[in-house]
């Protein structure tokens, strides 16, 4: 499958939006109601344009349609879109603290052709070159099974708070880079 790579631009953010909507809606409804997606695309799911301001989140494209996105950070907050109050700019030190797996979202359609493994890849690779010899990320049930082929050990699951009685399964993974 050809696709491309480039870094997101915020003039991507309505169409990054919509991805997230239709990738979450078509590859997360197996593990999760229809109540968790809709309050994880509120409260844990979308576009934090922190990561697009510093140049590390990516979108992938065949020809002029955007079928995947996802990126990393140097900066302390895992998960999350621009609504969570407690984000945290800070950067991290490459020597002491793992870099950040952020946002990876696919078309359902494209889902499973490689496009994961090729951003997974992007951003080891950038991740890399900043200095960090370890990753980290929260995983949602259907990412932990690309994570997993990438190397990343699963911690045990966490139920996330989407408010009142509404709670959704999140999995904490890790990763050491190698050279």
């Amino acid at each position: 499958m050809n696709f491309t790579i480039r870094t997101a631009q915020r003039s991507d953010v309505p169409c990054i939006e919509s991805l997230i909507n239709e990738s979450v809606q078509g590859l997360a409804a197996e593990d999760y109601s229809k109540e968790q997606i809709d309050g994880a695309l509120k409260k844990a799911w979308g576009v934090d344009t922190q990561l697009i301001d510093d140049s590390t989140y990516f979108v992938v494209h065949a020809g002029t349609r955007l079928i995947g996105c996802g990126g990393w950070s140097f900066r302390e907050t895992l998960f999350g879109n621009d609504s969570e109050v407690d984000r945290s700019p800070k950067e991290l030190d490459p020597m002491t603290d793992a870099a950040k797996i952020r946002a990876f979202f696919v078309k359902p359609s494209r889902a499973r052709t490689g496009i994961g493994s090729a951003l997974m890849k992007k951003c080891e690779d950038a991740a890399c070159a900043k200095g960090f010899h370890r990753l980290e990320l929260m995983a949602t049930l259907p990412g932990q099974r690309l994570y997993s082929r990438h190397g990343f050990e699963a911690a045990e699951s966490i139920e996330y708070s989407l408010g009142g009685d509404l709670f959704i399964t999140f999995v904490p993974m890790k990763k050491d880079l190698e050279g």
